[in-house]
């Protein structure tokens, strides 16, 4: 079952790059004392994710950052070196860390796992997106929101066409999550799931 609102995030080791290595990065440590946007998208390098999804997680940064957001997190069930490629193309730098779950771990977690093989992918973590807050007025490490658009087996989403929009876990969505007033910028349709 997927995380719900509320709940607590688990404590998982991911993996970023740093002086040209693979560097653990532990959940509890990386979220403590902070207002974090996490997403995850189903692949590094891949059509939709590349061109649309991370990109406008990039360019709104400092629109997370004036509503309070200490940190925006992208993962993706690939190895840190190819998180550290694909963050460095897309211009990520200091606006977005790129943390990779390499063996998917985090993204079985949080329930939010899927099996891909039918594309070639392996397992592979959904596209989803949430607010997680460790302030002190909040629970530690909880979803404080989250959204997530994949909902069942791929093969009933790729047949069916379900759950494909993406809109749901796009930058627009968190950042009206964070002000009410904001006036959503960004509507699209996605023509495949990655």
């Amino acid at each position: 079952m997927a995380i719900q609102k509320g709940e607590k995030i688990p404590n998982i080791t991911l993996a970023t790059m740093a002086q040209g290595k693979p560097e653990a990065v532990e959940t509890a440590r990386l979220l403590a004392g902070k207002k974090v946007v996490l997403f995850s998208l189903p692949g590094a390098f891949t059509p939709t994710c590349s061109a649309r999804h991370l990109p406008g997680f990039i360019q709104n940064a400092d629109a997370f950052r004036e509503k309070g957001v200490d940190l925006i997190i992208c993962t993706a069930v690939n190895d840190a070196f190819v998180m550290d490629a694909w963050g460095k193309t897309q211009g990520a730098g200091e606006k977005v860390m790129m943390l990779a779950d390499g063996n998917g771990d985090f993204a079985d977690a949080l329930g939010l796992a899927f099996d891909a093989r039918g594309f070639g992918m392996g397992r592979r973590g959904m596209r989803f997106s949430m607010v997680i807050n460790d302030l002190p007025e909040k629970p530690v490490w909880t979803v404080e929101f989250e959204t997530i658009p994949f909902i069942g087996s791929m093969e009933e989403i790729h047949l069916e066409k379900k759950h494909l929009d993406g809109e749901n876990s796009n930058f627009d969505t968190l950042l009206y999550h964070l002000n009410p007033k904001y006036q959503k910028k960004e509507t699209y349709k996605l023509s495949v799931w990655y």
